[in-house]
């Protein structure tokens, strides 16, 4: 199947609807066990593993990974964690065809997560998808349909609305200890060195760049464009408001008590500094008004900067009669 034949056969992507009825049933009889596929192992997809594996009931049983490279550091984590015989695959419509797979974890650039969403509701699996769910709000749209038509369950990787210190934040925010909140600020303060420039290059031995492109726009091979730079890239990622910037957003806009869409929105930034293949913007502000005039900022700072109330990434609450710091790894205050 060629790259660009991927969308067009989503509806029907190998065996995957065929497998949606016993799949499903199968999950639903056998409760007591959870066979996962693990998809994407480099960075974020390790925590996965890690995660998952601790998890009672869960049996994780294939890796599905595009960098075949990866693989004996992956089997190597996988043997430290307890988990056995675990079968590699580079190919996810190969995974979703397993009729022993009841789940799959999506840890893989942002051009592949609603995409491979559909195909696991299709498919009779339940999802956990890392943030941001979708590359662009349309292909969003499309996984909820095919989550709620399908029956599936499928959870995004937001995951700071678990944390104990941010419910109690939201709790106090909502019982009116700073009065009436009318403001939040997300902040992510990153210094992010320069990926500095790298020509195209002839693709490695062991990587499936086709497939790792997937539905993204066709081009040549460059490192500066693969592991985690993929990040600063337009075609995969949407820079640190697409990446740090969906956590934080998610909860100021909880703290606000907003689950509708802003009625303005405003956003200004740029590439400052360096001289590289970097795309994405590494300063910016965005602003968002809703109906009510409550608004909500977010701002990414990626260069040298001060901090906001010794806070460098989490969020500012602002009330009629108070306001919170809210970090991410300590207790609100």
């Amino acid at each position: 199947m060629r790259r660009r034949s991927f969308l067009g056969n989503a509806a029907g992507a190998g065996a995957a609807v065929a497998l949606a009825g016993s799949a499903a049933g199968r999950a639903f009889a056998r409760n007591d066990e959870i066979t996962l596929a693990v998809v994407g192992i480099n960075g974020q997809g390790s925590s996965h593993l890690t995660c998952f594996s601790a998890v009672p009931g869960v049996r994780i049983k294939t890796i599905c990974e595009m960098d075949e490279r990866l693989y004996g550091g992956a089997e190597k984590l996988a043997r430290s964690l307890g988990v056995e015989k675990v079968q590699f695959e580079p190919d996810i419509r190969r995974v979703l065809e397993d009729k022993d797979i009841d789940a799959i974890s999506v840890a893989t650039p942002e051009q592949w997560h609603s995409l491979m969403v559909i195909w696991a509701c299709q498919a009779g699996k339940d999802v956990y998808v890392e943030k941001p769910v979708s590359h662009n709000i349309r292909e969003g749209r499309k996984a909820v349909e095919a989550a709620r038509k399908y029956g599936r369950i499928v959870a995004a990787g937001t995951q700071q609305r678990s944390f104990p210190h941010v419910q109690e934040a939201v709790r106090l925010l909502r019982s009116g200890v700073i009065g009436e909140v009318y403001m939040a600020k997300g902040l992510c303060f990153k210094p992010r060195e320069s990926i500095g420039r790298k020509p195209d290059a002839p693709v490695p031995q062991g990587v499936h760049y086709d497939l790792w492109l997937g539905p993204a726009p066709q081009r040549p091979f460059s490192e500066n464009r693969f592991h985690y730079n993929w990040h600063w890239f337009w075609d995969y990622g949407c820079g640190d408001i697409g990446n740090q910037g969906v956590h934080e957003m998610d909860t100021a806009r909880w703290g606000l008590g907003k689950n509708t869409h802003p009625r303005k929105i405003h956003s200004v930034g740029g590439y400052f500094a360096f001289k590289s293949d970097q795309e994405t913007p590494n300063t910016q502000l965005a602003t968002y008004e809703w109906e009510d005039g409550k608004i909500l900022q977010f701002e990414v700072r990626g260069l040298y900067t001060n901090d906001e109330s010794r806070l460098m990434i989490g969020n500012l609450f602002y009330g009629s009669e108070g306001w919170m710091h809210l970090d991410i790894e300590e207790k609100a205050k």
